[in-house]
């Protein structure tokens, strides 16, 4: 699982049956640095499958590859990314 601010939205003009009624999220995946609040920290966005409503600048926890598609069983969905979480707070403890 990776955090991740939301950077935008995607629209589709076609879609598959099993998706409808769901958003898309341009998403910049955060590391320690841009957690903490330093420069930098920030690699390629993506995009991920959103039903809780996120909007730009909300921090999402992200669910890839197989676990993806888990919280849909036994449906499939063919999804990627998806948003697993609305952060409200992220505490970040150095050990």
């Amino acid at each position: 699982m990776r955090i991740g601010e939301v950077i935008g939205n995607v629209t589709l003009s076609k879609c598959h049956p099993s998706i409808q009624g769901s958003t898309w999220k341009v998403v910049v995946p955060l590391d320690i640095p841009a957690l903490t609040g330093k420069e930098g920290g920030r690699s390629e966005p993506f995009i991920v499958f959103d039903e809780f409503g996120s909007g730009a600048g909300s921090i999402i926890a992200i669910s890839e590859s197989a676990e993806a598609s888990a919280p849909f069983h036994p449906d499939q969905k063919p999804i990627d990314a998806y948003c697993a979480a609305l952060l409200d707070i992220v505490d970040i403890k150095h050990v």
